[in-house]
């Protein structure tokens, strides 16, 4: 009986509470509308830029909000930057107000307590992310996010080949060493630290080493030298086989498209499952070109946007990251015509027409379908990142 008559005590609790998030989230809006936010994001891309100038004109137009997006190279010189501020004494009015960020600079600025929050909790979008099937929308390279930033889109380290060449793509490691020895010359890899280089070794490394478990810790906790002895094994003979006799290699994946293009190589490499696709529709790479992954897995994770702790327009940064995770803005963004980038939404959840939405997106033969792509190895610790790179370096740099 007791809790029969609680029942329409909780509903009403739990109404008001609704109310409350509401007129909460309404005020943020009210507060945003006039600023200006710095967006500090990757500027390497056309397509991508783009889409953040799209997205910049819609904030603009629905919310009252301008974006300026400051095209970086290297985010890990926008976290420097919040951290000299941080250091200098200025608690307000920094100079960046939201940043594209990964779990690399993610883990320094939590540690440093550079950024705000938590605030995806009061994003009303965010309630849309699909974190049972993509918890690495949760887990930011084993980092808990901790509603510290918010999920933006997926990656997925994929591989491409022209069909001219090669008939059945490798499905590892070691069948890509194979290939090597077959066609010595054609095959190569961006030095770390290139983000996808150092994604590369660690593909491998997660492929080939014994102890797989141990990059899930801390580096400092794990024996590198035994954890790591398969990846450079695999490397000192990959490396004679490669493109120019791995002497030189590409600064990034546009750098091996380029190369892909020209037949220089017959195997690149990207972060984007639909590069492939956009790549062929932009004309940088023949028709024959397909997408492949290996076998066991290929690793992935989910790239988000942070607010740093110091932002001279926090609303108005939660409301272009909220804006950034509607089913307009991600169904947009997972169009390979436009990008191409996967989402982080839970279909299901949708109303029938945002759902719809995303229905209407072509699927282009050069990229792979989603049931290829369920096999997702977790990205290691990030304190592997450095020690990976270093030891790289010192072997091959010299």
């Amino acid at each position: 009986m007791k809790l029969l008559l609680s029942l329409p005590a909780a509903l009403l609790i739990l109404f008001y509470a609704a109310l409350s998030c509401a007129d909460g989230w309404n005020d943020i809006l009210k507060e945003a509308r006039g600023q200006t936010v710095y967006f500090n994001a990757w500027g390497g891309s056309q397509v991508i830029n783009d889409y953040i100038s799209w997205a910049a004109e819609k904030a603009k137009k629905e919310f009252g909000i301008r974006v300026v997006h400051v095209k970086v190279s290297d985010l890990g010189e926008v976290v420097s930057r919040v951290l000299v501020e941080k250091s200098t004494g200025r608690k307000d009015k920094g100079s960046v107000d939201l940043m594209w960020i990964n779990g690399e600079n993610f883990k320094a600025m939590k540690e440093n307590r550079l950024l705000y929050g938590p605030f995806t909790n009061q994003l009303p979008n965010y309630s849309l992310v699909d974190m049972e099937n993509k918890p690495t929308t949760l887990f930011d390279f084993t980092v808990p996010v901790d509603n510290m930033e918010a999920p933006w889109g997926m990656a997925l380290l994929v591989f491409q080949y022209d069909t001219r060449r090669i008939h059945t793509p490798p499905g590892s490691m070691e069948e890509l060493l194979a290939l090597a020895q077959t066609h010595p010359g054609r095959v190569t890899y961006p030095a770390p630290p290139s983000f996808y280089g150092t994604t590369f070794i660690k593909q491998a490394l997660l492929e080939l080493t014994d102890t797989p478990d141990a990059l899930n810790i801390p580096v400092s906790q794990a024996d590198f030298e035994q954890v790591t002895a398969p990846l450079w094994r695999f490397l000192d003979r990959l490396h004679p086989l490669m493109w120019r006799k791995g002497k030189v290699f590409t600064k990034g994946a546009p750098g091996m498209k380029q190369l892909l293009n020209d037949s220089e190589i017959f195997i690149s490499l990207s972060f984007n499952p639909n590069d492939a696709a956009n790549a062929i529709a932009n004309g940088e790479l023949p028709e024959s070109v397909r997408t492949y992954v290996h076998r066991s897995g290929t690793i992935g994770n989910t790239h988000f946007l942070g607010i740093p702790y110091n932002s001279s327009a926090v609303e108005g940064a939660m409301v272009f990251a909220d804006f950034l995770l509607s089913p307009l803005a991600q169904a947009r963004k997972s169009d390979p015509e436009i990008w191409g980038d996967p989402t982080v939404l839970n279909l299901s959840r949708l109303s029938p027409g945002d759902r719809a939405l995303f229905e209407k997106i072509p699927a282009p033969k050069a990229s792979l379908s989603q049931s290829e792509l369920v096999k997702v190895l977790p990205e290691p610790h990030p304190s592997w990142v450095e020690a990976l790179e270093k030891a790289w370096q010192n072997r091959y740099s010299k």
